[in-house]
């Protein structure tokens, strides 16, 4: 892929989800029959978070995963970063925001010294960066030895007794309710088709193998397409000197 067509993608999901930053929660809560609060809970029992660390939720969007943090830990040191003004305006509207350390900027190129932080998180980013491996390298470089990096996004579903739902979610329902609720069936369009043609889990945990981290695991919900990965940056790393 060319510079410019990188460029190209890049401006385009910015836009388009600056478009729809203002239904952006309501849409989540929705399309997941209101289960994604649940997986971000799950998150933050799964990062085990120090009594007052630090954490970092890359794509952060309105901040979900932030607050469940905060709500875990009032103590904890939370920063959400999102390449995308809009998301960060709509998140810093909710109540307690001003404990949240917001930052516009790049997940491939995060604006963080090396093991800053205790856990590093991630909700329904991955599948929308141009590098999933550069994203990741970049996670585990900001993690602190023996961290956590956590994943939540949308895999394709497995060919079970579910699928023929999977597939009528994701094609008709998510693009009809993305019309309904923020007038952008095109947006919602493309989450769809960036779900069915990502890739597969296994193939992730191997990408978070090969950026360094060690103890994966991953965990599916829904109806499959759900997955949670989580990894540790190994205490003895060979990157800090």
């Amino acid at each position: 892929m060319s510079y410019g067509k990188e460029q190209e993608e890049v401006n385009y999901v910015r836009g388009m989800f600056a478009s729809i930053s203002g239904r952006y929660d309501l849409m989540n809560r929705l399309m997941t029959f209101g289960r994604d609060m649940v997986w971000r809970r799950f998150i933050i029992s799964i990062a085990n978070i120090p009594k007052g660390g630090r954490l970092l939720d890359v794509g952060t969007g309105t901040g979900d995963i932030a607050f469940e943090a905060l709500r875990a830990d009032p103590a904890a040191r939370v920063t959400g970063l999102d390449f995308t003004l809009e998301m960060i305006k709509t998140g810093r509207k909710r109540e307690r925001s001003e404990l949240i350390g917001w930052c516009l900027g790049d997940a491939l190129r995060l604006p963080f010294p090396d093991a800053t932080f205790d856990v590093v998180t991630s909700g329904f980013l991955i599948r929308n960066v141009i590098d999933v491996r550069s994203a990741f390298r970049e996670q585990v470089r900001a993690v602190k030895p023996g961290g956590l990096v956590v994943c939540l996004d949308i895999s394709p579903a497995p060919r079970n007794i579910s699928w023929l739902f999977a597939m009528f979610h994701l094609r008709v329902l998510i693009p009809f309710m993305g019309l309904m609720i923020t007038g952008n069936k095109d947006a919602y369009k493309y989450l769809s088709a960036s779900t069915i043609n990502f890739i597969e889990p296994a193939v992730l945990s191997d990408i978070m193998k090969s950026e360094g981290l060690v103890e994966i695991g991953f965990r599916r919900f829904m109806f499959g397409n759900i997955m949670l990965h989580w990894g540790t940056r190994p205490v003895r790393d060979s990157t800090i000197l």
